[in-house]
């Protein structure tokens, strides 16, 4: 439980780096008890410390550019024309020592702009963003023993999940939708010839496939299972799957005896030709199941229906034998 002084508003540097520094030896001090809120909370903490720690470094650079440009144009400014000059008599801008207006020459120096990195936006986006994947790295390192890679670090804050398992590898052996009073076997299938993932032959279209070159219902990322919405016999397995809504349980049997129980997180429907790819397979923050069958309007051919239907769910719950 966060004490009330270091979740107050942060108003200090020192207060919100103390912050930080408290929430670090949390994040590393629970180690494999660490659960997603923990590593939100202490992400958020560190941003909002490296947000106060860069507008200092900011106007500290701001000052010292101000006396060095001072010093500089001491250094170099010698000559005043105007005071050999009578009143009112005009300076020739183009006489010796005279300032130039850079604005009014042909160059395009850093006088008169700022130079990208100049602000103070450059030293608070570096520290809050340095910290903020310290952090993320450090707590994903203590629950999976394994280092994140720098690709999954570019995807940006989410909000703070719910405490979820995590399941050894195991393949599926069934799979049950009781909104959809659906229970059936689950086989595998790769990738097929042209380089989509494969799916199950009409033969056996009453059963489910799990794409075997992906996670595993339970392990870290999206588990993917696709079925025949219909054949030209009738109904297949994933017939009902447009219906399933928000809330609505489905469960895993595992070859292990485990089960994995997900939640329905969103039901979508895709053009296949626009598919978005990272939508559908890039997450990997959490355990994950992505149903997958055809839906929309018939075109035939090779195409058969126009649209892909995916469920989207996340692991809620583990049965162990």
């Amino acid at each position: 439980m966060l004490p009330g002084w270091l979740s107050a508003p942060l108003g200090r540097g020192a207060a919100g780096l103390v912050r930080a520094l408290w929430w670090t030896l949390v994040l590393v001090g629970r180690g494999l008890r660490l659960d997603g809120v923990l590593l939100w909370h202490g992400a958020v903490a560190l941003g909002r410390a490296g947000l106060v720690l860069g507008r200092g470094l900011g106007r500290g650079l701001r000052r010292f550019r101000g006396v060095a440009a001072e010093a500089s144009r001491a250094g170099v400014l010698v000559v005043d024309p105007a005071a050999r000059r009578p009143p009112g008599h005009p300076v020739d801008p183009r006489a010796p020592g005279h300032p130039v207006d850079p604005r009014r020459t042909g160059v395009r120096g850093r006088v008169g702009r700022r130079a990208v990195g100049s602000g103070p936006g450059a030293p608070v986006l570096v520290v809050a963003t340095l910290m903020v994947l310290i952090v993320a790295m450090l707590g994903v390192e203590q629950v999976t023993g394994t280092s994140l890679l720098p690709d999954r670090l570019g995807a940006g804050l989410r909000p703070p999940p719910r405490k979820f398992p995590v399941l050894p590898a195991s393949p599926p052996v069934e799979i049950e939708i009781r909104a959809l009073d659906l229970n059936a076997p689950v086989h595998h299938v790769g990738l097929a010839a042209d380089g989509t993932i494969g799916v199950p032959d009409e033969k056996r279209a009453h059963e489910a496939a799990w794409y075997d070159q992906g996670p595993t219902p339970g392990q870290y990322g999206p588990a993917v299972v696709v079925g025949h919405v219909d054949t030209s016999t009738g109904p297949a397995v994933f017939h009902d799957l447009k219906r399933l809504r928000s809330g609505d349980r489905i469960e895993v049997d595992r070859a292990d005896r485990s089960v994995a129980v997900f939640e329905v997180d969103a039901v979508e429907r895709f053009d296949k030709e626009r598919l978005p790819v990272d939508e559908v397979f890039g997450d990997f923050s959490r355990p994950s199941l992505r149903l997958i069958t055809c839906g929309g309007r018939w075109v035939g051919g090779a195409t058969g229906y126009a649209d892909n239907v995916v469920v989207f769910a996340s692991l809620v719950r583990a049965r162990q034998p």
